[in-house]
């Protein structure tokens, strides 16, 4: 890592990834195949579930999935407007409407009353994410989808490895969709998975995600237009070998992470990355504070100025859908959900990855104070 410059995401690459990906290089077969049917099978075991697909990305693997359960054009999908990657676009190209609903206001993960609002006679799911890797309310979001008869989707395109309940996220929805883009903590430049315990949802996924060869005579695999939305065996070999070194991985992180909080206790009003009670461990996709009630979403991006001034990369955490031209044509503008507004404006997402040092970690934090200072006219209360 450049020391003048501190990034705010940074692949954790070993001898590993090279190795296989040489392999790979010279293996002859590039497309689909040994590598990418692993990836899947290892994938799906360390999460837990039965079956795993890889796809091109969490967008693309959620619109094969939309496709094959089926539903009909302008049926809705109860979705958050507050994430890092909106796999809600993916609702908007399998020709369904997205009608969002509010979060909770310290996890920024969907508020199950929230959701409860906003299901009508044309729902047909619920899309909830991991916000930030933080695990939503399962429990009340898998009672409301079984009292409606809804699809429950989870969208962990932000998280990997968190637990609640001793079990992993990935594993609470009928189908879960990983992303494996900057700045996740398994990242193979880009890519993605779709989980599930349906062998035939699998199944019908894999026959939307691309056309095989074996399959071109057969007049079912046929009836289905392929995305063509499979990944590489070039893709596979990174994500392998990620995969075999996630452990270590995601323990840098998490000693990057207490360094952060050692470094917050002294930052009076800056609200660190909330964790619920009942939640076991969550492995955050980016290191994300939240600033004080004096700070509008134009002070907050003056701080990101003042921070890249230094060289430090960050960024304010989410764009919510509320701020996006297409969905405001549905209806969608800021006021209508109070909590995703009031966090988004504030949300500031730091430099998170297992190549900082202590020295880095406490260099972002100083800065950060003394540019919430020059900003704000003092410490940053926050309420």
């Amino acid at each position: 890592m450049d020391h003048d410059w501190i990034a705010l995401s940074q692949p954790d690459v070993g001898d590993r990834e090279e190795t296989l990906l040489l392999a790979a290089l010279h293996a002859g077969e590039w497309s689909a195949a040994g590598l990418v049917e692993a990836f899947e099978a290892r994938f799906a075991e360390w999460v837990g579930r039965r079956h795993a697909v890889a796809v091109a990305s969490g967008t693309l693997g959620l619109l094969a999935t939309l496709q094959a359960l089926g539903f009909d054009p302008g049926d809705e999908v109860v979705v958050p407007a507050y994430a890092w990657h909106h796999l809600a676009h993916a609702v908007t190209l399998a020709g369904l409407r997205p009608v969002a609903a509010d979060i909770d206001y310290w996890s920024g993960t969907l508020a199950p009353a929230r959701v409860a609002e906003r299901i009508g006679p044309r729902t047909r799911a619920i899309l909830a994410g991991n916000s930030n890797g933080h695990p939503a309310a399962w429990d009340s979001l898998r009672a409301l989808a079984q009292a409606h008869g809804l699809v429950l989707l989870e969208d962990s395109s932000e998280a990997l490895g968190s637990t609640v309940g001793g079990v992993k996220v990935g594993c609470f929805g009928d189908v879960s969709v990983f992303d494996f883009a900057q700045p996740g903590a398994l990242s193979c430049g880009e890519g993605g998975m779709v989980v599930t315990d349906d062998a035939h949802l699998a199944a019908e996924i894999r026959y939307r995600r691309a056309r095989r060869m074996r399959d071109r005579q057969s007049l079912s695999v046929g009836s289905r237009i392929p995305l063509r939305c499979d990944i590489s065996e070039l893709t596979a070999a990174v994500g392998l070998a990620q995969l075999e070194r996630v452990d270590a991985i995601l323990a840098r992180r998490r000693q990057v992470e207490a360094w952060y909080h050692e470094q917050m206790q002294s930052f009076e009003g800056i609200k660190p990355p909330y964790q619920a009670p009942e939640v076991e461990s969550v492995n955050w996709m980016l290191y994300v504070v939240h600033l004080g009630k004096r700070f509008t979403g134009s002070a907050r991006n003056q701080i990101v100025d003042d921070l890249e001034a230094s060289g430090i990369e960050c960024a304010a955490y989410c764009a919510p859908l509320t701020m996006d031209f297409h969905y405001q044509q549905l209806g969608l503008r800021r006021g209508v959900l109070p909590n995703t507004d009031r966090i988004a404006d504030r949300a500031l997402a730091l430099p998170f990855h297992g190549g900082l040092g202590e020295d880095h970690v406490r260099f972002v934090v100083k800065t950060l104070k003394d540019a919430c200072t020059n900003v704000g006219a003092g410490a940053a209360i926050y309420l």
